[in-house]
């Protein structure tokens, strides 16, 4: 009898034992543990797998070459982000930006990811930027401010009318898909506006956003009215990331100054292990990345989201690699592409505006 005790509680050690094993190991498939998240008793659900599967989008993007997005076949372009199926590729040679729209199956959503301006630093980068504020001019938007240069870029430049075509014909060939729409740094700012402009379009409920690391964009009452027209909105900032905190919030000039849209998730450590921290819905709550001291603000943490590194693989000048890009772009679609039955559209403006 003791003995079958004995026996009894080994093998229930044992059953211990391989689940924490179990527990401890990466499912099959690639699969990972989703690390601690913290919603504050807020009812905005913060989606681990949805987030890394994005941030994996707005790290594509930065890659320089074209041929290997235009294919899929990238070196970023695998992992949650297999099969995801390219159809359109938006390159302005002259304005240094880049774009894709495609289909992720699997979210069964159309993707849209911007980039922004790379230079060859973030440091200048955040010394070049420009905070100029303007009227946005929109009737159902009265008093709402914007940034010059991320609301021209997007609006001023090819990106605004091909990004909206490319949206409305992967809508038409796969149906009323969501659409996610992703940018990181200035990306993330230009790809606000776009999100704003895509609900406007197709309806506040078929429209998210989710960028990383990216600055403000507009003034109090932008921000109020962005929450309203895209309410499925969220941007990551991650520990003393410095550019979340440009343009500069001055709480003493509410009328004036910048601030942020919610809804904010903060990457940061806690105690040796990473939390995403769920955030007011203020766009500005001060116990998040606001509450990083100013001198421990940071360009490298700028520079990598959830594990992802999200900066160009060339830091030569941007429209060099653009152009050298473009131009081995066309040569394989003249041949090899063609052959492998891909239909991607390319749309490119050069110092030309020639639109293919």
């Amino acid at each position: 009898m003791d003995r079958r005790r004995w026996i009894g509680k080994a093998a229930a050690a044992a059953a211990v034992a391989v689940a924490l094993l179990l527990l401890s190991t990466p499912p099959p498939g690639g699969a990972r543990r989703e690390p601690h998240v913290n919603n504050n008793g807020r009812s905005f659900v913060f989606n681990y797998t949805l987030a890394k599967a994005v941030v994996e989008y707005a790290a594509a993007v930065y890659m320089t070459d074209l041929t290997a997005l235009y294919t899929w076949t990238c070196s970023r372009c695998n992992d949650l982000t297999r099969g995801f199926e390219m159809t359109c590729i938006i390159v302005d040679v002259q304005n240094c930006l880049q774009a894709f729209i495609g289909v992720d199956h699997n979210l069964n959503a159309i993707i849209v990811s911007i980039r922004g301006t790379q230079e060859n630093s973030v440091q200048n980068w955040i010394k070049d930027i420009i905070w100029k504020q303007v009227n946005l001019n929109d009737p159902n938007m009265p008093n709402a401010k914007v940034h010059f240069g991320f609301y021209s870029s997007y609006n001023n430049t090819v990106l605004r009318s091909a990004i909206t075509n490319a949206v409305r014909k992967a809508r038409k060939l796969h149906g009323h898909s969501d659409i996610i729409v992703t940018g990181h740094s200035m990306g993330g700012a230009i790809a606000s506006f776009c999100a704003l402009d895509l609900a406007m379009s197709f309806g506040s409920n078929n429209v998210h956003l989710m960028t990383f690391g990216q600055p403000r964009v507009g003034n109090a009452a932008f921000a109020s009215y962005f929450a309203k027209y895209v309410p499925n909105t969220m941007r990551m900032t991650h520990e003393h990331d410095i550019v979340p905190h440009l343009p500069p919030y001055y709480f003493f000039l509410p009328k004036l100054t910048y601030k942020h849209f919610p809804r904010e998730v903060w990457e940061h450590e806690v105690d040796g292990n990473t939390t995403y921290q769920v955030c007011d819905g203020s766009g500005e709550d001060p116990n998040c990345s606001r509450s990083v001291f100013v001198l421990l603000w940071s360009a490298s943490d700028h520079l990598t989201y959830m594990g992802v590194e999200i900066a160009a693989d060339d830091w030569s000048t941007c429209r060099i690699v653009l152009g050298r890009s473009v131009e081995q772009l066309k040569g394989s679609l003249a041949s090899d592409i063609v052959m492998s039955g891909l239909s991607v559209e390319v749309v490119i403006a050069d110092d030309s505006v020639q639109v293919e």
